[in-house]
């Protein structure tokens, strides 16, 4: 058994993790990790951010080794990752779950500060998924008889919401014209616009599908993100479209650019996201460089 005090980030053992608070040295265990995961449920984290957690926990675990961990140890591991390639984000995103274990722990003193990043102001073209590179995805699926997979790309990108929140995409979230949106511990409201409420129920009717999520597999249970991810792949070559673009959450950043073009309403948009800070949101309504070269030119401040 295991009690948690949220507030210390303490844990009492019982029987199952003895090892959690002992003081022979700061070496990290299977049981620790397997302690961490529960924390996290109880926290109410999603199963793909306890995953995430775990796997960037278990990274450093292997890179330690038996050796006992010291704040100079983190370093190094945190530098080994810059000089193998590591983007700044990714590291600082791994640094932040090594933390969150510290905190667990109780090791306060070994948390280390995230790497420092200059506000990216524009994106590169070969990540941005434009409008036109969209329709042509759609239009493919179409062609090859792919509904499901056509309407899905359409959801995601006229919603905005996370590949995850499909499940909420409901027989009787459709008829309502809005989905009811739970998770990471907040609710929101997500509408559906007409057009996309009549492609919805026609295809849930033709696929004799009463209630509950819209898009599922043949077996009824719901799609999955590896499988969504493997379906939006196989439509790149024949729609001309770049691979490295095309995955569901850049469809939610479509949605976010093409919002933010026409409202220039920054907090709005956060909370159609459901992001908690604006920071966040910026990161999905920034444009390309090209766009950006354009919007200097246009300032025709050279005589």
């Amino acid at each position: 058994m295991v009690t948690i005090y949220n507030h210390t980030f303490r844990v009492k053992y019982y029987r199952n993790y003895p090892e959690v608070n002992t003081t022979k040295g700061k070496i990290l265990t299977s049981n620790q990790i397997a302690a961490f995961a529960v924390y996290l449920k109880s926290e109410e984290k999603s199963e793909n951010t306890i995953e995430k957690y775990i796997r960037d926990v278990r990274a450093f675990t292997t890179y330690m080794g038996n050796a006992e961990i010291t704040k100079e140890a983190v370093i190094a591991y945190k530098n080994k990752l810059l000089s193998e390639g590591y983007a700044v984000r990714s590291i600082n995103s791994m640094v932040a779950s090594i933390n969150s274990l510290f905190a667990f722990l109780g090791w306060q003193n070994l948390k280390v500060k995230s790497l420092k990043l200059q506000q990216q102001i524009y994106c590169s073209e070969e990540k941005e998924l434009t409008k036109a590179e969209y329709m042509r995805l759609v239009n493919t699926a179409k062609q090859k008889g792919n509904e499901r997979l056509n309407l899905l790309i359409q959801t995601i990108c006229g919603t905005g919401i996370r590949v995850s929140e499909l499940q909420y995409i409901t027989v009787e979230a459709v008829t309502c014209s809005e989905a009811v949106v739970s998770l990471k511990g907040k609710t929101r409201s997500v509408f559906i616009v007409r057009e996309l409420q009549k492609k919805l129920l026609r295809y849930a009717a033709e696929q004799k599908i009463t209630s509950g999520a819209i898009f599922i597999t043949r077996t009824g249970k719901p799609m999955s993100r590896t499988n969504i991810w493997r379906e939006m792949k196989s439509l790149c070559e024949q729609a001309g479209v770049n691979p490295q673009k095309v995955f569901p959450h850049n469809l939610r950043h479509l949605f976010a650019r093409t919002f933010y073009g026409i409202e220039k309403d920054i907090a709005k948009l956060a909370d159609i996201l459901g992001h908690s800070s604006i920071n966040t949101t910026r990161i999905y309504i920034i444009t390309t460089g090209n766009e950006h070269r354009q919007h200097m030119e246009n300032m025709r401040l050279i005589i």
